[in-house]
């Protein structure tokens, strides 16, 4: 995720005092705070207690979508296919603004309630420990984006010819019942029908399309493990491109014609972005790529929805290599917990200063003295990365700066072969899976033979501005644990 406009910043945060917490606490933590027993109504994660839920794991979705953009009625059909990781009796998913008309588990009629966000289901036969069971729910109303802690806006956003859809962190809900903490990727079907002369866009690869009175439906499938934030079904008047990198991998734009001129210069760019990319992190992850850019003054932001990123307007080419960066950090390598963020957001801000750096801009050490120049006051050392403190500091400055500073005194600390043998490692050792800083911690210390413990405390834990001469002298070390 990447603002697209300043001011106003993608996420409006308020600086909190912070407190120093342990950091053998902050990096050797990483199961959440409550065990998630049957029919828990989230996944444990304490800056979102609700976002998820226990007792199952979602392996696929099945999304038949309607939409009529001069009502913004939508109308869907949900089919999740999930295993019980316990006897359930009850169990939730996420679900809130839209109105459940039928519910079926294994083709029986289940009882269902509304509490919250939350859309409790008591199957009239409690799906068996291990066992994969079906989860059909249909449903209708007018979807509306939530106000995340920071003030903005994600989910389903509507805009002048469809709807924006991005859905960092909690607005898959909006749209679709799902197991919404990213720790839960699945994968994905969408069939999505929309008024004949607009374009409905998602996930992964087109299957086909098909007008019949006055309607087109688009069919996608996404084959590869998604978190549900990353799920999209943007739709609007859309121009469309479609090719094939020489790598194979499927490229679909879907461009505004009020944004086209502007973005056709930059997103000429993306077969060659990814091949750089390929190159520094290892082989891209997914099969297909490419970008949705909208018209959508609203939302302010950029999301990196998996293999298709979403512009609410046309990007600059810092903005398409950061969302691009996301599909190996933040969408093949998933958070485990969000207050992980800056796995994502320092990830993709330093793969913008090694661009620049690799392109004729300023070098990343450049980089990272101006911001260091910046005074204890400034913004930018309002609270560690490592752990923000709460839901509405995910998306500041610290994470998304200070995280790739925290990279880049890795970069420092152990020389560019092994900086970059780390990243290529990160991206395959957890490749369709998650990750926490405590694993990144322990692999960049495997793999540089140093010991790097001051190193993370400083830059990811420590509150305020790091003192210049805060890191201890780095020596070779014969294990690889990371110490509090």
């Amino acid at each position: 995720m990447r603002p697209t406009r300043r001011p106003p910043a993608r996420r409006r945060t308020a600086v909190l005092a912070t407190v120093p917490v342990a950091v053998a606490a902050l990096l050797g933590a990483t199961a959440p705070a409550a065990p998630c027993g049957p029919g828990a109504p989230g996944a444990g994660d304490p800056y979102f207690p609700l976002s998820g839920n226990g007792g199952y794991d979602v392996r696929h979705y099945d999304l038949t979508l309607r939409y009529e953009s001069a009502s913004r009625r939508l109308d869907g059909t949900a089919v999740l296919t999930a295993r019980a990781t316990r006897r359930l009796t009850r169990f939730d998913l996420d679900l809130t603004g839209l109105k459940v008309t039928r519910l079926t588990v294994d083709g029986a009629a289940a009882r269902f309630t509304r509490d919250g966000q939350e859309l409790v289901v008591t199957p009239s036969r409690a799906p068996a420990r291990g066992r994969l069971f079906r989860v059909a729910v249909t449903y209708h109303g007018t979807p509306k984006p939530v106000t995340d802690p920071d003030g903005s806006a994600d989910g389903w956003i509507p805009t002048d010819d469809g709807a924006f859809v991005a859905g960092e962190p909690q607005g898959a809900m909006t749209w679709f019942p799902a197991d919404g903490h990213p720790r839960d990727k699945a994968s994905y079907d969408f069939t999505i029908t929309v008024p004949r002369g607009l374009t409905a866009v998602a996930n992964g690869v087109p299957l086909g399309r098909r007008t019949a009175h006055g309607h087109t439906t688009f069919r996608w499938r996404e084959t590869r493990p998604m978190a549900a934030y990353l799920a999209t079904a943007t739709i609007g008047d859309f121009q469309v491109e479609r090719y094939t990198t020489r790598d194979g991998v499927r490229v679909y734009n879907a461009v505004d014609p009020r944004e086209a001129r502007a973005a056709a210069p930059v997103l000429k760019k993306l077969p060659s972005v990814l091949e750089w990319e390929s190159r520094l992190f290892g082989p891209y992850p997914f099969r297909a790529a490419g970008s949705i850019v909208d018209h959508a003054p609203d939302a302010g932001y950029a999301l990196e929805t998996q293999t298709r990123p979403l512009y609410d307007s046309a990007p600059d080419l810092a903005t398409l290599v950061h969302e691009s960066a996301h599909q190996w950090f933040g969408d093949s390598v998933s958070l485990t917990a969000w207050k992980d963020i800056w796995l994502n957001e320092g990830f993709a801000t330093y793969a913008e200063w090694l661009y620049s750096e690799q392109h004729g801009g300023p070098s990343a050490q450049r980089t990272f003295d101006s911001l260091y120049a910046r005074p204890a006051s400034d913004a930018l050392w309002a609270y560690p990365p490592g752990d923000p403190g709460g839901p509405g500091h995910l998306f500041g400055t610290p994470v998304y700066a200070r995280g790739a500073m925290a990279l880049h005194a890795l970069r420092r600390a152990v020389g560019d072969p092994e900086f970059f043998r780390v990243l290529r490692a990160w991206t395959a050792g957890h490749r369709d899976g998650h990750g926490t800083t405590a694993q990144f911690a322990r692999l960049a210390e495997q793999k540089s033979g140093k010991q790097l413990n001051g190193l993370f405390r400083t830059w990811l834990f420590t509150p305020g501005k790091p003192d210049s001469t805060a890191n201890p002298p780095l020596s070779p070390r014969p294990s690889a644990r990371v110490d509090p």
